[in-house]
This record gives structure tokens, sequence and C-alpha cells, in this order.
């Protein structure tokens, strides 16, 4: 089944939450955990997301290179100009996924047009 959902004026995590649990495959009454799931996610209007402006500079992102000491930081603000809003909601929904092997294959359930 496919999802349409409009994000004009909501949240970013109250949305990511409610994709996270539809990509899992929750809404479905054939819910199974080991099973990836059948339903898809179609994101409209992502230009006019809502982000609390405390949240900008609050939220920190942090990545590693592997090498000693190269502990990356980025803040969302700027997480936002180099990546977009699709980005930063792609980023946002794949970290409330959980860990498996399932992760990537219902990311690529999640369409942002």
């Amino acid at each position: 089944m496919d999802y349409i959902i409009d994000a004009t004026d909501k949240k970013l995590g109250r949305l990511a939450s409610e994709i996270a649990v539809i990509l899992q495959g929750k809404k479905n009454p054939k819910y199974e955990p080991r099973l990836e799931g059948e339903d898809k996610v179609i994101v409209k209007n992502i230009d006019k997301l809502e982000i609390n402006p405390k949240k900008m500079e609050q939220k920190i992102y942090y990545r590693h290179t592997t090498q000693i000491g190269h502990l990356k930081e980025q803040s969302l603000r700027l997480f936002l100009e180099k990546k977009g809003p699709a980005g930063v909601l792609r980023k946002v929904v794949r970290e409330m996924l959980p860990e498996n092997k399932l992760r990537i294959r219902r990311m690529k359930r999640l369409i942002i047009g």
C-alpha cells in the first residue's frame, strides 16, 4: 500500500517517526518483524517542513572517519544547507529504523518528492 504524506507545517521528528513505523510495516495487519514489509511512503511538500529554530543550533550530528581523533560534528543548520530538507528527513528516518539488514531495503521504499 502506498501512503502519501503532506509535510506542510509538520514537525521533523514526528513526521520521521510516523514514516519509520509505516516502513517497518507496523500499520499492516500482516506485520511480521523478520520481514521487510511492503508499504511505500511518498512525502510531498518537503520544503514546507517545520524545524524548531532553537534545534537548528543545538542538534549536532556526529560521524567518525575511523582515524584517531577524527570525530566530525555538524549542526543541523549546516547539514540542512548541505543536504537540503530531503537529506535531513532521510537521515532522521534512517536512524529511527532498527539496525539490521532490512534497513537498506526499507529505506528504498521512502520516496521524497
